[in-house]
């Protein structure tokens, strides 16, 4: 079941029209970034009354301070004020940041996120998590606060190039992986290019409300989300700045092979299901590219993870398909061999597809 305070429509002005009915600001923001102004901006400013917007660029690059300072100058010179409102409309980025710079600006205006991608419909823009990346690591900073109200419109995805579509996906598959084994043979026989998205966001923002509602700070269930991230985000984190940029779902598609290896190496997940997992994720994912000489320092960003404890690496594991663990120690030298296990079936795989 999906909580009231997440929305998914086919009517967005009337969604927006009912919100701002029942809830009155002095002043209306619009935060986008340089694709959600040009693609999805025009589609919504029509349903609004006065309001502002500012644009950010895109990308993960640009979740940082220095975006926030913009933001925070902008919310400054327009002098909004604590009976404001602030929509986030954008991908995992812009909802992050913008949460982030609401939830902080004046001790906190209100906001409302309205997703653009797939990834930040089933995942990002659900469950309060703030947080903008600092030196390099990932979501380093940040905070809990849910947004007012969660707008989810499938039409956004037809703006979408298939690569973010793609990356999207991969959050759709952790959620079953955690969660719900009876959806497993759907989402294999799922086409991305012929597929009707709202069932399947509709099941994963399920899935990732009943975690959050039981444990909306991530104290213990809500780190079972965290599946495939501790490797996924290093990976992320790592290319960021090179030329093999990574998009955060594909990221986190290679980090829940490792993450599924690993369970197999230590005896939680059986082979048959490990082999349906790889098998699956290769066929989806398996065009990139990750190089064996920055195994190391991607091993480095894990060493950083928000989830670890007493200087060992934690990471969630699957127990089977539909259930997972969390909180497991995880010694570098495993996650090396989960790497180099990753490129040798790679490889496996484009062979066979040659």
């Amino acid at each position: 079941m999906i909580p009231s305070s997440i929305q998914v429509t086919e009517d967005i002005g009337n969604s927006i029209a009912l919100f701002l009915k029942h809830n009155k600001y002095n002043k209306i923001g619009i935060l986008v970034d340089s694709n959600t102004e040009q693609y999805c901006y025009a589609i919504l400013k029509h349903h609004l009354p006065a309001h502002t917007v500012c644009q950010i660029p895109e990308g993960e690059e640009n979740k940082n301070l220095h975006s926030c300072e913009t933001i925070w100058r902008w919310l400054t010179a327009e002098k909004f004020d604590r009976k404001s409102l602030l929509i986030n409309l954008g991908g995992g980025v812009i909802g992050d940041m913008g949460g982030f710079c609401a939830a902080s600006f004046k001790r906190g205006i209100d906001f409302v996120n309205i997703p653009t991608t797939l990834l930040a419909m089933v995942d990002a823009s659900i469950g309060g998590k703030l947080g903008i990346d600092f030196e390099g690591f990932k979501n380093h900073i940040g905070f809990f606060q849910d947004p007012k109200l969660v707008i989810i419109y499938a039409p956004f995805l037809d703006t979408l190039p298939p690569q973010q579509v793609k990356s999207g996906f991969a959050e759709i598959i952790k959620h079953t992986l955690i969660a719900d084994a009876s959806y497993w043979p759907v989402l294999q026989e799922t086409q991305l290019e012929q597929t009707e998205w709202q069932d399947l966001i509709c099941h994963s923002i399920g899935i990732k409300s009943r975690v959050v509602e039981q444990d909306p700070h991530e104290k213990g269930l809500r780190k079972i989300l965290n599946f495939g991230h501790t490797i996924g985000h290093a990976i992320e984190s790592f290319y960021l700045e090179t030329d093999n940029k990574l998009l955060h779902g594909e990221a986190i598609a290679i980090g829940m092979w490792c993450e599924a290896f690993l369970a197999t190496e230590k005896g939680y997940l059986s082979s048959v299901e490990f082999t349906a997992i790889s098998q699956f994720i290769q066929k989806v994912y398996g065009d990139l590219n990750i190089f064996e000489q920055d195994f190391p320092k991607i091993i480095a960003y894990c060493l950083q993870d928000k989830k670890n404890e007493d200087d060992s690496i934690r990471c969630v594991l699957l127990k089977t398909i539909g259930e997972a663990i969390f909180d497991i120690a995880v010694d570098e030298n495993a996650i090396m061999k989960s790497l180099y296990s990753y490129k040798q079936e790679q490889a496996v795989s484009k062979a066979k597809k040659s």
